[in-house]
């Protein structure tokens, strides 16, 4: 019969977009409602170029707040992936 331990569980990793945060800002946060802002930015003309090409008849802001996105879940990614292999090699005892 399997003896029941209880094993420490630890607090989740709170985020907003790739920032860490407490709690306090996490609910902060959440409480607010998701949306657009409009920002004024400049971009290389070039840049605008190549989405205006690639956007047709579609927005092409529309299309770099997409681009936008994918940055963010590949650091996302990225910093998950780091995370899990320093995890490992501490668990069979090798520096990260």
């Amino acid at each position: 019969m399997k003896s029941k331990t209880s094993s420490p569980i630890s607090e989740p990793r709170l985020r907003v977009g790739l920032k860490d945060v407490s709690r306090e800002e996490f609910a902060a946060a959440v409480g607010e409602r998701p949306g657009t802002k409009q920002v004024s930015l400049k971009l290389d003309a070039s840049v605008v170029a190549f989405f205006k090409a690639k956007a047709g008849k579609q927005s092409y802001e529309a299309l770099i707040n997409q681009a936008l996105h994918r940055a963010m879940d590949n650091e996302c990614m990225e910093d998950r992936l780091r995370r899990v292999v320093r995890e490992e090699l501490a668990s069979h005892g090798q520096p990260g």
